[in-house]
């Protein structure tokens, strides 16, 4: 564990997908940050963030590394944990256009579409409003990127773009179905650093 509340100690699922840009938001924004790819690294931290990438691959990796079901425990256990992307898909409950071997965190009660903003050459960016992040829209960069079809009862919609959820947060899990760490604002970052410190 960290030194004090203050400073906490934040893991980057480190599988797949853009780990690097995480640790640099996360370091930006006062969180001690290191990569996550074993259990015993996993029973350290006090909040991670899942990256964006390919979600079947990440989903069949933390099979191989171990992962998959200290994931699911310190998830249901209240552990902290931002998706970003792929990220989103991993925490949904139920995922439309997966494999049908395809594994899931859970952690929302959401479903999710993946690739459904479209093929990598379609990426965009766009300005997302978030619920609880003040200073005007995020820039969001949307690549291959999830939307979310419908959510539970006990799931919040944070932003929309477009009909569509793009951002949702459940108790300590948040998700994004864009890329907050390739801009230079981390204020996304910010808030689950928050969310880490109070929980």
């Amino acid at each position: 564990m960290s030194e004090t509340s203050e400073t906490p100690l934040v893991g980057v699922l480190a599988l797949q997908g853009d780990v690097r840009e995480h640790l640099a938001a996360l370091a930006e924004v006062g969180a001690h940050a290191r990569p996550v790819r074993r259990p015993e690294e996993l029973a350290e931290v006090e909040g991670l963030v899942i990256p964006g990438g390919e979600s079947t691959t990440m989903s069949k990796l933390a099979v191989i590394f171990g992962l998959l079901e200290p994931l699911r425990e310190r998830i249901r256990a209240g552990l902290p944990v931002y998706g970003t992307c792929a990220g989103m898909i991993m925490v949904a409950e139920k995922i439309i256009d997966g494999r049908d071997d395809q594994e899931t965190l859970g952690g929302i009660d959401m479903i999710v579409r993946r690739n459904a903003f479209g093929r990598q050459n379609e990426s965009f960016e766009a300005a997302v409003d978030i619920k609880g992040i003040d200073g005007g829209p995020v820039e969001g960069v949307f690549i291959r990127a999830p939307w979310v079809e419908s959510v539970g009862a006990g799931a919040e919609v944070l932003a929309t773009y477009g009909d569509h959820a793009v951002a949702v947060r459940q108790g300590n899990v948040l998700a994004t179905s864009f890329h907050p760490e390739l801009t230079g604002d981390h204020r996304v970052h910010a808030l689950f650093v928050e969310m880490v410190q109070r929980a």
